[in-house]
């Protein structure tokens, strides 16, 4: 039902995305007023073949859904999940005298208003009513300061969508005939895979250094300073200095050979020398330390903090994000600005003046200017919202939405806070070995005298070996000759460590900095990146599949221009030109899609696919070795002069080396005989499969002269007993005996009123059957030992539904609460392995998740996201077709103000 707080004619019809958003402005508009949700895009490009209107289905770009032989005019089409929203929101219109759309601020709210205008075409005046955050006095300025429609926003916002379309619709069909069916590219989410790929290169290609120093412990002599000692590590022999990881390439050489590189041998030797050496203070310099306060968040930063303070996904964060949005708690969560409104600097210089006394604020508010270029329209930062903040304890808030607006409150009141200030100082110590050598030590040290805004906030760190910024390292008050005493003196090894891989909080930062893509499709893309395979999570870290390698290198080699990494931010410019009234939509796509000046199309790049020879693509040679990768339709494999083995589901590239593949090719390939059949004198054999460990019967040879000229049809061709394992056995202990009994399935059991009872194993685990009636069995083991009289009594009991059949199991573990359907989260074992559950919705873990270390975040991430992935109630077929679409009228380009 539509939140009505309308008369009788309900005059005013307010029209926003989500029913979340509908149902807290209601709340906030007086009578009068109707307000109701698209429930998100009410139309797009057609997805498959049926939603084609049947007007276009002959024409050649009717696949594309896009016009490109008429300036590249696009085919929208009604969901056919939003239109009975679009009846519902027509029947509203008709009652109402003003339509106000109120959909969010950024360039896909303004795109989704214009669709609503195209389709419900009122009668009545419209109003574009935009607002950042959802509070009572936001939301009446809205309604007394309506604009236009900004067709500029829709035009960039439309390009987008049509440039996305093109290059998805046209290069995904070349990774299905080259590397693998139902495989999918995309402008951005190419590229951000390209990324993750390049960073496992630069692993694999990696050769560490191993390099020695010294690390000392020296004693101040001053028993009244607190430390007494502190420790240095030696920086310089004889003036040179002493190898650090920095002095190395990724090839393991010295990247110049002006520094000392000391081995084991040296540095121990050198140590030998030093022991009995006489050492003081050569310098103290002290410096002011100043660390000023973090801007507010804007979109990326939120989803980079979120990731390492919280432990949530991008995705997971824009979830939480949009909830506490939706219900007035923050402003527009996407946003590229860093800025805040008089009223929110005001409201969080009071706030930190009360929680932590005036000291701590500065006499004049702070201002914030964005770095990111081609910011997106004139939004605010992330804020709690409101002319007054309230804390995290007065939003009544729980589990991960308070847990997020904690974060965004402490942000957003530090930023108005003073410098946190302190002083630095770095030791040099100077000593000299029995041998005569002059060697030097330093220490550093940080001590923070003023915490100013670090009394509020902290910021993480990717690198968690980072010191944070209120980290503090005392060393004792020392001056220039200052004998010092030497406590302990060890030698120091260190290796140099290849570059680390993305996490979704780098990659977005990478991305970003890049300019690459847009903040409000990062999580999008990073989720895409996951569910296409071409990524998965080790930890946190993000790791390319081989499948991903395979991708890239088609991509890089015949579509080098898409997936690089200029091309792509340029584009991102356009559509900012777009939207600023630089540029035409048309001409840009026109160059896009045909090409300009010599430079080749997409659609030329597409034409000729006959060069591109699908086996090398997918094939990779593993260093100092003789046996290549490949990518094959049922997974990578390693293949040396036609032998081959699977490659492991778990092992990651930079762990694939040539010790590691010569150890999987001398691992036994599974096919282990186990005897003969005693009926039939058949071989049975228990092998590894694609789809796991199975035991079958090898068939002998027919005679020559009984072997049929012509080949024997499928349906009449002998076909040896195969079973899979139970999942008790293993292939190392599997016997002739367990094989016997698992090729005897499925076994008839005997038989109950006339009908035969046979128990086997099926797609959702054991049962019995009796004609086309079935009951689900406790184990596999059942299966062998079922009796009839058992069989009788399963059959008397009603049948059981769902995947709880027979007794509930225990859960394997409990975690906390769901944010969403505020239920509690458990872990359970399924058919198809563990999956959590808050009651309503089940979600599988993933192959990087683990029922011991699965956090109560994560499970609520993983159900968010099946949730979103739930299809769509079916509809009844209409009784006949819908006219065909009329042309949308041209738009004309905003009056500039």
């Amino acid at each position: 039902m539509p939140a009505n707080n309308g008369s009788a004619g309900g005059t005013r019809l307010v029209i926003v995305e989500s029913p979340a958003k509908a149902k807290t402005i209601a709340g906030y508009l007086g009578r009068g007023y109707v307000v109701e949700s698209s429930i998100g895009h009410i139309r797009d490009l057609p997805e498959k073949a049926d939603d084609i209107p049947e007007k276009y289905k002959g024409e050649s770009w009717a696949r594309l859904g896009v016009n490109v032989e008429h300036e590249f005019e696009p085919l929208y089409v009604v969901n056919h999940d939003k239109k009975a929203q679009v009846n519902k929101l027509k029947q509203l219109l008709k009652d109402a005298d003003e339509l106000y759309l109120a959909t969010d601020e950024d360039r896909e709210g303004e795109a989704i208003a214009w669709h609503l205008r195209e389709v419900l075409k009122p009668k009545v005046p419209v109003h574009r009513m935009v607002f950042h955050e959802i509070t009572p006095q936001a939301i009446q300025d809205a309604v007394s300061n309506p604009r236009d429609l900004n067709l500029r926003l829709v035009d960039a916002q439309e390009t987008r969508r049509i440039l996305d379309r093109l290059y998805g619709y046209e290069v995904s069909p070349v990774l299905w005939k080259k590397v693998k069916p139902r495989l999918s590219a995309g402008r951005v989410q190419s590229v951000a895979t390209r990324l993750v790929v390049e960073r496992e290169r630069e692993r694999l290609a990696f050769t560490a250094a191993h390099y020695w120093d010294l690390s000392a412990l020296f004693d101040s002599n001053k028993p009244e300073e607190t430390p007494r000692e502190f420790a240095a590590t030696l920086t310089t022999v004889d003036g040179k200095r002493v190898a650090q990881g920095r002095d190395f390439a990724s090839t393991g050489n010295l990247k110049n050979a002006d520094v000392l590189h000391l081995n084991e041998a040296a540095a121990g030797e050198l140590a030998g020398r030093l022991q009995s050496s006489t050492f003081a203070v050569k310098s103290v310099e002290r410096k002011p330390y100043t660390r000023k306060p973090y801007a507010p968040f804007r979109t990326t930063t939120l989803q980079q903090e979120a990731s390492r303070k919280l432990g949530f996904s991008a995705k997971y964060t824009m979830q939480v994000a949009q909830r506490l949005y939706e219900n007035g708690f923050i402003t527009y969560m996407r946003t590229d600005s860093i800025t805040l409104s008089e009223t929110a600097v005001a409201a969080a210089r009071s706030q930190a003046i009360k929680l932590y006394g005036a000291a701590y604020v500065p006499d004049k508010p702070r201002v914030y200017a964005s770095k990111v270029k081609n910011a997106q329209e004139a939004h605010e930062a992330i804020r709690p919202s409101g002319e007054e903040f309230r804390t995290p304890g007065e939003t009544g808030l729980l589990g991960d939405m308070f847990r997020l607006y904690e974060l965004i409150w402490q942000r957003t009141v530090s930023s108005q806070m003073k410098d946190a200030v302190g002083e630095s100082v770095t030791v040099k110590v100077a000593g000299a070995s029995t041998a005569g050598e002059n060697v030097e030590f330093t220490a550093s040290g940080r001590t923070i005298t003023f915490h100013g805004f670090l009394k509020a906030y902290v910021e993480g760190a990717d690198d968690p070996s980072t010191d944070r910024d209120d980290s503090e390292k005392r060393l004792p008050n020392l001056a220039e000759g200052d004998p010092l005493g030497l406590s302990r003196l060890d030698v120091a090894a260190h290796s140099t460590k290849p570059p680390a891989r993305y996490t979704e909080a780098s990659l977005v930062k990478e991305l970003e900095d890049r300019e690459i893509g847009r903040p409000s499709t990062y999580a999008s893309i990073i989720g895409t990146i996951l569910d296409r395979g071409y990524v998965f999570k080790k930890g946190t870290a993000l790791v390319p599949s081989f499948l991903a390698f395979a991708v890239v290198n088609l991509l890089e080699q015949h579509f080098g221009n898409l997936v690089d990494y200029d091309f792509t931010a340029d584009m991102e410019k356009v559509l900012d030109d777009i939207a600023n009234d630089r540029a035409e939509r048309v001409p840009e796509l026109q160059r896009f899609y045909y090409g300009e000046s010599g430079d080749e199309g997409l659609k030329e790049m597409v034409t000729d696919l006959g060069e591109i020879d699908a086996k090398e693509i997918s094939s990779f040679p593993i260093r100092d070795s003789d046996i290549m990768i490949r990518v094959g339709r049922y997974g990578p494999y390693l293949d040396r002069e036609g032998a081959r083995v699977n490659i492991p589901e778990d092992m990651t590239p930079d762990e694939l080396t040539a010790e590691k593949a010569e150890e999987l090719f001398s691992r036994p390939t599974g096919d282990r005989p186990l005897g003969n059949d005693p009926v039939s004198g058949n071989v049975i054999v228990a092998k590894d499969g694609r789809f796991g460990p199975y035991v079958t019967e090898i068939l002998p040879e027919p005679p020559a002269e009984e072997t049929p000229k012509k080949r024997t049809k499928k349906a009449e061709a002998v076909k040896p007993r195969t079973s899979s394992l139970f999942k008790t056995m293993s292939l190392d202990t599997v016997t002739l005996e367990d094989a016997l009994k698992l090729l005897s399935l499925p076994r008839v059991v005997g038989e109950l009123e006339g009908e035969q009872v046979t128990a086997q194993n099926g797609k959702f685990g054991p049962y019995i059957k009796k004609g086309t009636d079935s009951r689900s069995l406790t184990s596999e083991e059942d299966l062998l030992t079922v009796s009839i009289e058992q069989a009788k009594e399963l059959f008397a009991q009603p049948k059981a539904r769902g995947r709880g059949r027979g007794a509930a199991a225990p859960p394997l573990r409990e975690l906390g609460e769901d944010p969403a359907s505020k239920k509690p989260i458990v872990v359970k074992e399924g058919r198809f392995g563990p999956y959590v559950t808050d009651g309503e919705t089940n979600a599988s873990l993933r192959k990087d998740d683990s029922v011991e270390e699965i956090t109560t975040e994560r499970a609520a991430e993983l159900l968010a996201e099946r949730r979103e992935r739930a299809p769509a109630p079916k509809r009844k077929a209409p009784a006949k077709k819908a006219p065909a679409a009329k042309k949308a009228p041209a738009k004309k380009p905003a009056a500039k103000s």
